[in-house]
Formats: structure tokens, C-alpha cells, sequence
């Protein structure tokens, strides 16, 4: 069973049968579905139900000759609102299925973003027409998480946030001069991680690391679409699965000036969340290509 099922509310379904039972209803109810040909002259079927508002799982798999559906992988989603990112994004395809990894390079968080592509045919339908790369997409990016806990927020006086804001400005325009070849802001940006790295490493001995750290964005364990994420809690909503009935948070965040939806079963959150607080978790990045009409 895919272990992010539990973030939309079905962490009792252990066995398979009921999983089964699950899978045939996403089938045979679908609220969305999608179709396509693959490169390999194959027809692509993909099946998506939602559970609780925005909240579902994807059935994808194909259809043979007699119009008959196999299933071949199915996973759990958030649909996410808002744009995330307006850079441009790259697919590439996993190697053991027919799924898609998306990267973007966006200068706010400093890493390459790589999600997992949620919305595959409408990129696989633009392949098979000829049409990528296209220009003037947006992204909106959404996360699943199965462990997470609230943090208090940092105070901070209105000149503080006006100084972040600035500090955060200046440094997306000299990521951005460094992503173009600028030597001088590639040496100014290493001269600051290193002062901050000195700052931290001096303050860290009598002060709490979250009370230094105000967000972060960071890769988690082997899979590259796994993120360990500090962020504060934007907007927050709780849905309720039509099926088991289990709770399940839907937090809105700002991580790094990136701001996207996260859902976490209530079990699996520590802390009661609000608004102003901080989310600390490990996420499943996904994103959907919001494609120019």
C-alpha cells in the first residue's frame, strides 16, 4: 500500500482487498479521467476521485485491445490552489513506469524543486504534438505528509519583517545574476553563507535551533521528491474522507517565499495548528503544470 494513502485519510486500509474495493470505485466513479497514446502506440487510461474536497487518489493504467483497463499504479493527491512558481519546469520520466518527475530552478529556495507530475497527459498529449517545450507555465506544487509537528512562531516587529523582506529581495537578484555566470555574486553569496554559517554556529551553543531557523527547505533521505520542510501556516482548513471518515489538516504555508498546501492526517500531526504558527514535517512534493491556454 503507498504509505502517503494515510494523508488522505485511509490509514486503516491494510489489506488488500479493501484497497481493491477502493481502486475499483476511483474506476468505476471517477470524477475526473483522462486519455491518451503513448510514444509505444499504447492507450494511456488515468482515473481520479476525490475522498474530500481536493483531497483523492489517481488510478493510471491502460487499456488493451478490447477496451479492457489494467491498472498498473495508483497514488494519493492534494490538489493544490494558487501558483507556486512561475519558472519554467522540466519533465523527465521515471524509469519503471509511465509517471513523470518535474524539476523547476526556482531562485527563492536555492535547490532544484523535483516533484512528483500529478496532471502526466496533458504533458504526454503536448509531447506527442510536437508542442515542448512550452513557454509561459506556471506550477502549482502541493505536499503529502505522514509526520509533522506545530512550532510557536518567531516574534518579530514590523521593522524586522521589513528588513527579511529586503535581505530576501537582494538575494534573489544576486541567485539570479549567479545562475547567469556573475562571478561577483557568486563570490558575495558565498561570503554571506559563510558569516551565517559562523553566526549560527555561534549562537546555536546558548540558543534553540527553530528560534534561529525561521523557514527551511530541505532534501529528505534517497528519494529525490521527499522534502523535510519548515514553514508558517498561512491559511489551514480540515477535511473529513467520505469513506473512513478520518480527519485530515489541509495547511496552507509560506516555506522560503514558496507558498503550497500540505495535507496531514490529524493523527500524524503533534500540536494543534493556526495560523501564524510553523509547520515542521517531511513532505512528498507534487506539482501541476499549469498549462497556457
Amino acid at each position: 500500500m503507498h504509505r502517503y494513502m494515510r494523508a488522505v485519510g485511509f490509514s486503516s486500509f491494510e489489506n488488500k482487498r479493501k484497497l481493491q474495493e477502493v481502486l475499483t470505485e476511483v474506476v468505476i466513479n471517477s470524477d475526473k479521467r483522462a486519455i491518451t497514446v503513448s510514444q509505444d502506440n499504447v492507450l494511456l487510461g488515468e482515473f481520479c476521485k476525490d475522498f474530500a474536497p481536493g483531497l483523492g487518489i489517481t488510478v493510471c493504467g491502460e487499456f488493451d485491445e478490447e477496451e479492457k483497463f489494467t491498472y498498473e499504479y495508483y497514488y494519493p493527491y492534494l490538489s493544490g490552489t494558487g501558483i507556486t512558481s512561475c519558472e519554467d519546469v522540466s519533465v523527465e520520466r521515471h524509469a519503471d513506469k509511465e509517471s513523470y518527475a518535474g524539476v523547476c530552478d526556482d531562485v527563492k529556495v536555492g535547490i532544484s524543486l523535483i516533484f512528483y507530475l500529478k496532471n502526466r497527459i496533458p504533458y504526454m498529449k503536448a509531447q506527442n504534438l510536437g508542442k515542448l517545450p512550452i513557454r509561459g507555465t506556471t506550477l502549482t506544487l502541493s505536499a503529502l505528509s505522514v509526520s509533522g509537528s506545530v512550532l510557536l512562531p518567531i516574534q518579530k516587529d514590523e521593522e524586522q519583517l521589513q528588513r527579511v523582506k529586503q535581505d530576501s529581495a537582494v538575494r534573489n537578484n544576486l541567485m539570479a545574476a549567479a545562475r547567469k555566470g556573475d562571478e561577483e555574486a557568486i563570490e558575495t553569496l558565498t561570503l554571506e553563507d559563510m558569516d551565517i554559517y559562523t553566526t549560527i554556529s555561534r549562537r546555536i551553543q546558548k540558543e534553540d535551533i527553530f528560534s534561529l531557523v525561521d523557514t527551511c527547505f530541505m532534501p529528505y533521505g534517497v528519494e529525490c521528491d521527499q522534502y523535510s520542510v519548515l514553514g508558517e501556516i498561512v491559511d489551514m482548513r480540515i477535511a473529513s474522507n467520505s469513506i473512513t471518515g478520518e480527519k485530515i489538516y489541509v495547511l496552507t504555508i509560506s516555506c522560503n517565499e514558496l507558498v503550497f498546501d500540505i495535507c496531514i492526517n490529524t493523527a500524524d500531526l503533534y500540536g494543534e495548528p493556526q495560523v501564524g504558527r510553523r509547520f515542521k514535517g517531511v513532505i512528498w512534493l507534487q506539482g501541476y503544470i499549469n498549462f497556457p491556454e
